[in-house]
């Protein structure tokens, strides 16, 4: 499925859309990092959860978690809030 990328985490995928494969948000997630290593910390905690900065969108629906299905087909778009000062 198609995953758009957000410009910070395009330093990873050098693309701002790759194809990703996963039955929920938590193994499309795991998939990315595969081919990608390093992208999934970016977006999720040492807990498990979803870092309060990232929100991650199917088919523009906010996820709910980790383990939201997906289906073939589906859009995800990955959002990251930028911060400083």
């Amino acid at each position: 499925m198609r995953v758009a990328i957000p410009s910070p985490l395009r330093s990873y995928t050098r693309a701002s859309e790759v194809e990703a494969d996963g039955a929920t948000v938590g193994e499309l997630l795991a998939d990315l990092d595969r081919r990608f290593p390093g992208i999934r910390f970016r977006m999720i905690d040492e807990q498990d959860g979803i870092r309060p900065h990232v929100r991650i969108f199917v088919n523009r629906q906010r996820a709910a978690g980790l383990d939201e299905t997906l289906a073939p087909g589906d859009e995800v778009q990955i959002l990251q809030a930028l911060s400083g000062g």
